[in-house]
């Protein structure tokens, strides 16, 4: 009987022992907020400089909710990170340019994961206008020539928009959720809520995600491998160098014409998506920049 006590005693022991050890281990593992993984949580965030009140219950849940849904998006997200090495370096000084904050490049991201998406109504590019809108900020919209699909012109257009937005609002958040709801449709939100914070307005449901939606991509992409996301170098999309050539007249045939520049119609769409056509109708004579690639095909 005694030898079964002691026995006793010493498994209680090392099962003591075993416990401690694994409350530790996981006291680390929370101090760490599983860093590495798809569920790690920032302890502060802020869009354009201004701060995320994640101290608000439904605003830390809110961020939650798009962090959790694009960091376990595995291929979306890998595809938009890939995308984004190509995209950004266009982008970017355009933004700078404009004196419009760095962190509106994740709005193209969550508008069309850096591709010329096509929406059920009619919004088209990566910064995803609607024609009318897109005619307003001086972009050409017409059966051969659309340049929502330009990138360098629709994000010159998207930063007009910007402007005006925070000229009206008076912060850059509001700006941004009203690429989406809409200047107007914002502004009476705020008149009839009494509220000028984007955080403390009720808002249609897209409207209310929408900034937390860029909120979620930029700290992904920003600290991907705190998210599990490790791409080396040679994963990522490269930028394509091309040649710029200026053409005044009417293209009859686009497939003849990349023949003549040593590549093919496809790739000539590729690199210039904002040819809408199987030609290039030019009676004004009005001159139109085409890139050529001077590799990759």
């Amino acid at each position: 009987m005694k030898k079964i006590h002691i026995f006793g005693i010493i498994t209680l022991v090392i099962l003591a022992s075993c416990t401690l050890i694994f409350a530790t281990k996981a006291n680390v593992n929370s101090s760490e907020t599983r860093k590495g993984t798809a569920q790690y949580f920032p302890s502060e965030v802020d869009f354009a400089g201004e701060k995320t009140p994640l101290t608000i219950a439904d605003v830390k849940e809110r961020f939650d909710r798009e962090l959790l849904i694009n960091a376990n998006l595995h291929s979306s997200t890998i595809l938009i990170i890939k995308r984004a090495n190509r995209a950004f370096p266009i982008i970017e000084p355009i933004l700078k340019q404009y004196g419009v904050p760095d962190d509106f490049k994740y709005l193209a991201v969550i508008e069309s994961a850096l591709v010329n998406a096509v929406s059920p109504a009619g919004a088209r590019g990566i910064w995803q206008f609607m024609p009318d809108t897109a005619k307003e900020k001086g972009m050409e919209v017409s059966e051969s020539v659309d340049e929502r699909y330009h990138l360098i012109k629709s994000t010159e257009a998207a930063c007009k928009y910007l402007l005006a937005a925070k000229q009206k609002f008076g912060n850059w958040t509001l700006a941004a959720a009203s690429y989406n709801g809409g200047m107007t449709g914002v502004n009476t939100k705020i008149t009839e809520q009494k509220v000028s914070d984007y955080y403390d307005l009720l808002l249609t449901d897209e409207t209310s995600r929408y900034v937390f939606r860029i909120l979620a991509l930029k700290e992904i992409m920003k600290n991907a491998t705190s998210y599990g996301f490790q791409l080396s170098n040679n994963e990522l999309y490269e930028i394509i160098p091309t040649k710029k050539i200026v053409v005044d007249s009417t293209i009859t045939d686009l497939a003849t014409f990349a023949k003549t520049q040593g590549i093919n119609y496809k790739i000539l769409k590729i690199h210039n998506p904002w040819l809408r056509d199987k030609k290039l109708s030019n009676p004004t004579k009005k001159k139109y920049e085409l890139e050529i690639p001077l590799s990759g095909y």
